[in-house]
């Protein structure tokens, strides 16, 4: 096995086919890549990490990391190339947070990081690939959908910090301000709510892949649950992007809550892949 480090635009002419090949499984990566190509500090002072893994010359997986995030990893058919990924993540970086990546081969990545730092490892969450093609608009929800404004943002800094509190694992390095900055600077992000009078819930899209495009985050406080207003969100914002010319949404939900992965279902989503995401302890 073959590792090599690149920067982003060589990244994408190295594991482009590859990771294109299977884009909804790797539109994380696509997108940030793409960001990245125009910004590489856009999640942080240190330089990002990009790394292709060939056999034989053939690209079998890639990953990518932003310090001080997690290390994302490409799909695979040969779970042994992890094991040459985290030999050299190990040589660039003494400790990891967390690593992210298909549900079906992770285990061999988090091994093998163990093997090499003492590191115990723990799953933190499950979640699924969702991809829509065509959209289902719920009928009788009440208000409709328009662009977040300039008045708008210290109720969205709010929504998404509670979504952040909510939905994503403890010691995450994400913050609401970050990603409201890295929204507004994406060519291709917007930021969109449903109001009934007033907003009643949030939702967002950018990192768009060479066909399409991912939603995320979506909330709706607690007590305005139950009404269908992130239904009707997520579908309006999804057929205006998919009329505008994107051959598809992604989003990500969390395995763990049923009502996201029914109602997202509902309204013409499917399921692609699932992923897992673990956190390594501090290693002392």
């Amino acid at each position: 096995m073959q590792v090599t480090r690149l920067d982003a635009e060589g990244f994408l002419r190295a594991a482009g086919g590859f990771l294109g090949a299977r884009e909804a499984e790797h539109n994380l990566l696509l997108g940030l890549t793409g960001r990245l190509l125009g910004n590489p500090h856009r999640y942080g002072a240190d330089d990002p990490y990009f790394a292709v893994i060939e056999d034989a010359g053939r690209v079998v997986t890639a990953a990518l990391r932003t310090p001080p995030h997690n290390l994302i990893l490409a799909e695979t058919d040969d779970p042994a190339a992890y094991a040459a990924l985290a030999e050299d993540a190990h040589g660039l970086f003494d400790e990891l947070p967390g690593v992210s990546g298909p549900a079906s081969t992770i285990g061999a990545f988090v091994a093998a990081w163990g093997t090499l730092t003492g590191a115990g490892a723990r799953r933190a969450m499950s979640q699924r690939i969702y991809e829509a093609t065509d959209v289902v608009r719920p009928s009788q929800v009440a208000g409709g959908m328009r662009e977040a404004g300039d008045g708008d943002r210290e109720l969205a800094l709010d929504w998404v910090r509670a979504f952040l509190r909510e939905a994503i694992p403890e010691d995450s390095p994400e913050d609401a301000e970050g990603f409201l900055e890295r929204n507004a600077a994406d060519p291709a992000g917007r930021l969109v709510l449903w109001d009934d009078g007033s907003p009643v819930s949030i939702a967002a899209c950018g990192a768009a892949t060479p066909r399409g495009i991912r939603i995320g985050p979506v909330y709706t406080p607690p007590e305005l649950r139950g009404r269908g207003y992130a239904s009707a969100l997520t579908a309006e914002l999804t057929g205006q992007l998919l009329a505008g010319g994107r051959g598809f949404c992604f989003l990500y939900t969390d395995l763990a809550n049923p009502v996201s992965n029914s109602i997202y279902h509902r309204i013409g989503y499917r399921p692609v892949a699932d992923v897992e995401l673990w956190r390594f302890d501090a290693v002392e």
